[in-house]
């Protein structure tokens, strides 16, 4: 199937009919502009007629910035039947186009609107003359065709006889309440196309039963001409057909001639996630944070050793890269391709203990990024395993305009200890308690000279945070690292890890300590 399929773009129309949605005109105008000049889709509708101020504010932008750039034809406003109402308002913001809308079900031309279809039919026919005089291109949405075509097709069917040779461009026919299966759209779509083969149709699906991509492939099967749809699946209830799915869908497994500029698809999700408010889930399609990571180990193996788990579906087609989840079901292969992003190289054994040390912070639920590993690299390559004092448990407790207290539990050259102590803050409290812990063996901690905490460029909350603490030994600075998910724990690491180094030092002939450079960690 190699026919050009348009995309119509409702984002800023029927997307706001999600709720909580309301795009300022700015932002409109934004959007506008990336759809039609980015990600090139056909058409776009921009807002309803008469709505507000704002509204018109926004429309009156976009069709000037849209005339401006040979673009107007592919803005449209939803209008209503009113005659010159809808009609005036439209042509009074630049508007060239209107999307009329019409019951495409008898249920709702007789419940909804109290008339009989004859009296609706003379109605639309007017509004739409007087639009053409206006100087308006037309289109019109049967709004609940889905529903309609169902319950009555004769209702259908005359209403269509009664509207093909008036001028309308697009017979529009929405699946308003998304209630349509694959079958379905298929076999009245083609129905349609088949009934009335001199006239364009668009399908305009709803995703109430996450069926909005399926229904939009089999609607192309069956013959229409142009699709509808939104980014990130804005739009009542449970949104309308994903842009980004459809039109990798079709692309994909229809083979149809698209003009959509696939680099840009994650670039205009992110804008109107950011304008709406809407977050996108992690595993969305195409969009998803997630979608191009890799989390088990065999995986990476596979891709490392000749792409396996690699599909047509790559990232690089929507400008974002590959990347390999560091955890506890991480295995060689998924340091190694990291390593590989970073540019590092290890040896064999040191990526065995970097390993190691991933999994064993996955295991605790730590969440690790690729902006983690220098961190966890760091903390593994510097330190030494020395283990005269084991951390066994820790309890933090900290409150507003109160004294911080800890309550350790540790293993000291084979015995257990208990302790307790308070401060100003979590870290000072484990200071106060390790002291207490260590005074009767003789040993005090040296004077702390430094404190920097820092998470990686870039990182969020949940990010893993290095703790390094430069400490007055003899005259001489040395400095420990911690790394933790808690950055009072990564703290609590880097000093444990001076107080090892320390300890060692007692029972080695020479010193560990006296070896060392000021400028190096541990």
């Amino acid at each position: 199937m190699s026919r050009h399929i348009q995309i119509m773009d409702t984002t800023l129309r029927d997307g706001e009919q999600t709720q909580g949605v309301s795009f300022a005109p700015a932002e409109k105008v934004n959007l506008a502009k990336a759809l039609l000049e980015l990600l090139r889709v056909d058409r776009i509708e921009v807002a309803s007629a008469r709505v507000s101020s704002g509204e018109r504010e926004a429309v009156v932008n976009i069709n000037q910035w849209a005339a401006a750039h040979g673009l107007a034809d592919c803005i449209e406003v939803l209008g209503f039947v009113d005659h010159s109402k809808s009609v005036d308002w439209i042509v009074g913001t630049g508007g060239r186009v209107m999307n009329l809308l019409t019951k495409g079900s008898e249920k709702h031309c007789r419940e909804q609107l109290g008339k009989t279809l004859e009296q609706h039919v003379d109605e639309i026919l007017r509004t739409v003359a007087y639009a053409r005089e206006q100087g308006l291109r037309v289109n019109a949405y049967l709004e609940d065709w889905s529903n309609g075509y169902r319950d009555s097709r004769d209702y259908v069917y005359a209403m269509m006889d009664a509207l093909k040779d008036c001028g309308i461009e697009h017979f529009m026919l929405p699946d308003t309440l998304g209630v349509m299966s694959p079958h379905e759209v298929h076999a009245s779509l083609s129905d349609m196309c088949a009934r009335y083969p001199e006239q364009q149709f668009d399908f305009h699906p709803h995703n109430d039963y996450g069926l909005a991509t399926a229904n939009v492939m089999e609607a192309v099967r069956a013959g229409v001409s142009a699709v509808h749809c939104t980014v990130n699946c804005l739009g009542e209830r449970a949104g309308n057909a994903s842009l980004a799915e459809i039109s990798v869908a079709l692309r994909d497994k229809l083979g149809v001639d698209l003009a959509i500029d696939e680099s840009y698809i994650v670039q205009l999700s992110d804008m109107v996630e950011s304008f709406s408010g809407k977050r996108v889930p992690a595993n969305a399609p195409i969009v998803g944070a997630d979608v191009f990571t890799q989390t088990a180990g065999i995986h990476a193996d596979g891709d490392q050793k000749g792409g396996l788990y690699e599909t047509r579906l790559s990232p690089e087609r929507f400008a974002r890269k590959r990347s390999y989840a560091l955890g506890k079901m991480s295995g060689k292969a998924s340091l190694a391709k990291n390593l590989e992003a970073l540019g590092l190289d290890l040896s064999e054994e040191n990526q065995k203990k970097v390993l190691a040390r991933i999994v064993k912070l996955g295991d605790s639920k730590a969440q690790i990024t690729a902006d983690d590993l220098p961190f966890i690299i760091a903390d593994v390559l510097e330190s030494r395993n020395y283990h005269h004092i084991k951390l066994l448990n820790c309890s933090v407790t900290s409150g507003l305009d109160l004294e911080s207290t800890v309550s350790i539990r540790v293993e000291v050259d084979g015995d257990i200890e208990r302790g307790a102590g308070s401060g100003n803050g979590g870290f000072d409290a484990f200071i106060d308690a390790i002291s207490r812990v260590m005074a009767p063996r003789n040993y005090t901690l040296p004077e702390l000279l430094d404190f920097e905490v820092r998470i990686p460029r870039g990182g969020h909350t949940n990010a893993l945070t290095e703790c390094v603490i430069t400490w007055d030994v003899n005259g001489a600075e040395y400095k420990t690292r911690g790394v933790h998910s808690n950055q009072v724990f990564a703290a609590i690491l880097a000093t444990l890890r001076m107080i090892n180094l320390q300890l060692h030092e007692r029972n080695s002939a020479g010193g560990v300590l006296a070896k060392l450079t000021s400028s190096r960690g541990s």
